[in-house]
């Protein structure tokens, strides 16, 4: 208990003792409102939430990277938001706004990832049961088509 008092004499103003003077983290949860804004669906998967006034400005925060626009990339920002919308649903099941907007992104999401299945092969090791043989360990991953390609 002693070393622990010494520990956190040590630290500047604004710190713990763990890990080393480590900054404090924010000891509050926002709450979310009916009808918030939203982020694009890119700006929504490069940020990490999809509503603005989750993204708090946390000390030291590095702000999510500029994500390419790739086909993979697209699919992933509609299956992000589809799941952000779920996630505030499950605390505002009576916002009728984003329920409609979680139905068509749901149907959306699917009929995109089934196109690029179609297109550039399984994203799942299942997909590949959905072939005329068995493709899952055939180049290129998906992660290998680049902008444009």
């Amino acid at each position: 208990m002693n070393t622990e008092k010494k520990a956190t004499a040590a630290c500047p103003a604004g710190q713990g003792p763990l890990p080393s003077c480590a900054p404090l983290a924010v000891p509050s949860v926002p709450m979310q409102q009916q009808a918030e804004q939203r982020y694009s669906q890119s700006e929504a998967l490069a940020q990490g939430t999809l509503f603005p006034g989750l993204n708090l400005p946390f000390h030291l925060q590095v702000k999510g990277a500029q994500v390419p626009r790739t086909p993979l990339s697209e699919l992933q920002a509609l299956c992000f938001v589809v799941h952000e919308l779920g996630l505030y649903l499950d605390t505002h099941p009576d916002d009728a706004e984003a329920f409609q907007l979680y139905q068509r992104y749901t149907v959306l999401a699917q009929e995109g990832r089934s196109r690029y299945v179609e297109q550039y092969g399984p994203l799942m090791q299942t997909d590949a049961a959905l072939a005329d043989h068995y493709n899952w360990l055939h180049d290129p991953w998906p992660w290998d088509y680049e902008e444009g390609k």
